[in-house]
């Protein structure tokens, strides 16, 4: 077998090693443009995870690169002088060029031939390769020449950064954020080496661009840095090595083989260095690409095919992941102002992969002083209660006070009969009531016969409706400490729908209002219906409706109100570009937009009693092309806060049916950061949060201030009685009837919990130290 790499990093090195180790009779040509002692960067990052895979894979590099590393098991996050420790972190860090001189010896000494100052364009000479790895960088100049076959994406990110070095010795890994006249700098740091430490330092745009930074002006980024971080540094130089400004590249290709070319390291995807190095991601891939060739020795391509299936999940996920870092790093003058300790913990649990209960387990030091930052934020007195749950702190808007922070959202059941609440609703809302929540918020109720969704939906549009919901309420407040509001809304295009457990439309159907006639489904307007441009009497009847819907609900014993904007229904309608083309004033910029939507509030607002808090619903993105802007979600939020909303729960998308949403755990909270971070409104988030810890670690890293569960509480009428022993909280409001069980459910998920916690920790990583 004959084996052409193009591009001299770790990744084509190491593959190379281990392959040829396997198959001693291939023939292994290794081309790199740079002399052997070149090398540009200065350390990079490993984890202990990483270092154990070496140590299965080549004992001798393994040894080799272990013998060069400096090893840290803490993080430090310091802020203007602050500073704070988490510990149980296993990471090394190793000089960039020591570990390529390392890998080139073990090249040579399995037999593989280097080929140094060779700059490789063309294929031609190699067309008889078996394989050709493609493993040149980011600006892989090969790639770049099949970028159609290979699919390739290149996004720059908005940051800007530059990579240098110094001679200051660092205990830890140290993220350095020093607040400036001009916003938020981070130097991301770690030492290599004895008397040398890596400091990436990052920046917006708007920042770098106020400071008249220069892309190469090495002397000028230099001598500006040395001064900003002045304490930091320690009297220690900034030193440079080709250290020019860029904005990370974010790179993916749809395909990673083509022929007998394979793609590899940062040719192929590259992950942001605030979640290790994209050399481990290389190295990682070298592994998976050399099982994959040693496994189908005789046919290339299902070796590819191997490589692929075997690599791509992972490679996204990490992707995934340093997506989310970076967009910390991106938007982390949101954050400046936080109390020091939630700052901290922001910047650890930036990726979603660490946790609260993650960091408590390795450093509960830590975790201590973020929670007890928190409580005193909070109430003082909180402190005395040892609690150990953010989740179950109380919460106030205007005059109601929820006696946690963990909400049901609004979950249609599609069980009313001409809008009128029944025993099923009944049971649905107050066993969640009695099961400990702090807010319960309805299913969307019609303000009009002709505003519900489905035939199943419910209303409180006349007096029986009024007097079955108030049976619901009640009971609740009668029996349980848990507060109950209603999410008022219109159908809007989406009238008339089935119910979703039902095969055919139901033959009943009416006349559909919208922003403009456009229909939800816009390949069959048929069966979603293509709805009216409302008019300016269709608006005043509208408001009209909710008016009423709005005395009803007080009546009814509501505690809250929440305002339907989100999914496309009626009042959304408007926001949307999407779902909004009109023409005179309640169209085109996000301002007309507006003004119906807000109409609908102000009225409302103005005869719901004024110690009652009222919520809006938006969807803040739609994720579609051309839909609704961050910016214009920022400018909608603000709208609402300044008319007197008390809350914004943050949904997305159901706009349009050609939505392509990107899931995944806690998705939408990202959302919910960006509006109560720069609104500053409080907010709810919701979407795919399914536990304690994840709750936990949403609020103390300040992304929201209550979280709606849903799918999690349809067969887990007792979630919160659940988490509340899982965390050994002691509630006040277990009902007395119940309060026996209390002796076999908290030793019960004590005992859970700590064989979780248990097999956590063994499958921590053996430590690599030295």
């Amino acid at each position: 077998m004959k084996i052409t790499v193009i591009g001299g990093g770790p990744g084509g090195l190491y593959f190379s090693i281990l392959t040829k180790k396997a198959i001693p009779t291939c023939e292994i040509d290794i081309y790199e443009r740079n002399k052997p002692e070149d090398s540009f960067g200065f350390g990079v990052v490993f984890s202990d995870e990483t270092l154990g895979e070496f140590l299965k894979r080549d004992m001798q590099s393994y040894e080799l690169i272990r013998t060069n590393f400096a090893y840290w098991d803490d993080i430090i996050v310091a802020r203007d002088g602050e500073n704070v420790s988490a510990s149980g972190n296993g990471f090394c860090g190793c000089s960039r060029k020591t570990l390529l001189k390392l890998l080139h010896q073990r090249c040579r000494e399995e037999g593989i031939n280097l080929h140094f100052e060779t700059e490789i364009n063309d294929l031609e000479p190699f067309k008889n390769s078996d394989i050709i790895l493609v493993s040149d960088g980011i600006g892989s100049a090969i790639r770049t020449k099949y970028q159609e076959e290979f699919g390739t994406k290149i996004t720059l990110k908005n940051n800007r950064f530059v990579w240098l070095g110094s001679t200051k010795p660092l205990d830890a890994f140290t993220y350095f954020f020093r607040n400036t006249p001009y916003g938020l700098m981070v130097a991301h740091t770690y030492q290599y080496e004895p008397g040398m430490s890596t400091w990436i330092f990052e920046c917006s745009d708007e920042t770098w661009q106020k400071f008249n930074f220069e892309v190469t002006n090495e002397a000028d980024t230099i001598a500006k840095l040395q001064d900003i971080f002045a304490a930091e540094l320690d009297g220690h130089p900034l030193i440079s090595n080709k250290s020019h400004w860029r904005q990370f590249p974010h790179v993916t290709n749809d395909n990673w083989y083509h022929n007998n070319m394979v793609l590899l390291g940062d040719a192929k995807a590259t992950a942001h260095y605030s979640i290790g190095s994209g050399t481990k991601l290389a190295m990682d891939c070298a592994i998976g690409l050399s099982d994959a060739v040693i496994a189908n020795q005789n046919n290339i391509q299902a070796a590819f095919e191997q490589y692929d299936k075997t690599r791509r999940n992972s490679v996204e996920m990490i992707q995934h992941a340093a997506t989310v870092s970076l967009e910390w790093f991106e938007n982390m003058n949101r954050y400046k102002d936080f109390p020091f300790y939630q700052f901290a913990f922001g910047c650890m649990t930036r990726s979603k992969k660490v946790t609260f209960e993650n960091l408590q387990i390795r450093d509960k030091s830590f975790t201590d002083k973020v929670l007890n930052e928190f409580l005193e934020t909070q109430n003082s007195k909180l402190i005395t209660h040892h609690l150990n749950s953010p989740a179950f702190t109380p919460f106030k808007l205007r005059d109601l006070e929820l006696q946690n922070r963990i909400v049901m959202a609004p979950m249609g059941q599609y069980s009313a009969n001409d809008g009128l609440v029944n025993d099923w609703h009944f049971q649905h809302y107050t066993s969640r009531a009695v099961g400990g929540l702090g807010l319960i918020l309805t299913e969307m109720t019609a303000v009009s016969e002709t505003g519900r969704i489905t035939l199943g939906c419910a209303g409180i549009y006349n007096d029986n409706q009024v007097v079955a919901w108030k049976k619901i309420t009640d009971f609740i407040h009668k029996n349980t400490h848990t507060k109950i509001g209603i999410q008022l809304g219109h159908s809007g295009r989406k009238g008339g729908s089935k119910i979703p457990w039902e095969e055919s439309f139901s033959d009943e159907n009416w006349e559909l209002l919208s922003a403009s006639a456009i229909p939800f489904n816009e390949n069959s307007p048929e069966t979603s219906g293509l709805p009216k441009e409302m008019t300016l009497a269709d608006m005043d009847l509208i408001t009209s409706q909710f008016v009423q819907a709005t005395k009803n609900a007080t009546e009814a014993g509501f505690d809250m109100i929440e305002l339907q904007a989100h999914h496309g229904f009626l009042l959304a309608s408007f926001l949307s570009p999407l779902t909004n083309i009109r023409t005179d004033e309640f169209g085109g910029s996000i301002e007309n937009r507006l003004k119906f939507p807000l109409r609908v509030f102000n009225e409302m607002r103005n005869v719901f009693p004024k110690g009652k808090p009222v919520s809006v619903r938006i969807s803040a993105t739609d994720w579609a092309e051309n839909g609704i802007s961050e910016e214009d979600v920022i400018t909608i939020a603000t709208a609402f806060k300044n008319a007197g909303a008390d809350i914004i729960n943050v949904s997305t998308g159901n706009t349009v049916a050609h939505q392509k949403p990107q899931t995944g755990r806690m998705w939408q909270v990202p959302f919910s950061d960006a509006i109560r971070n720069t609104v500053h409104i409080p907010t709810i988030t919701a979407g795919n949060i399914t536990d304690i810890d994840q709750i936990n670690t949403i609020i103390l890293n300040g992304r929201a201030d209550l979280v709606a569960l849903g799918k999690p509480l349809l067969l887990d009428a007792n979630f919160v009685r659940n988490a509340q022993a899982y965390e050994q909280f002691q509630p006040e409001d277990i009902p007395n009837q119940y309060k026996m069980g209390i002796s076999h459910l908290y030793p019960l998920q004590a005992n859970e919990r700590k064989q979780t916690e248990g097999m956590k920790k063994a499958l921590k990583p053996k430590s690599n130290k030295k």
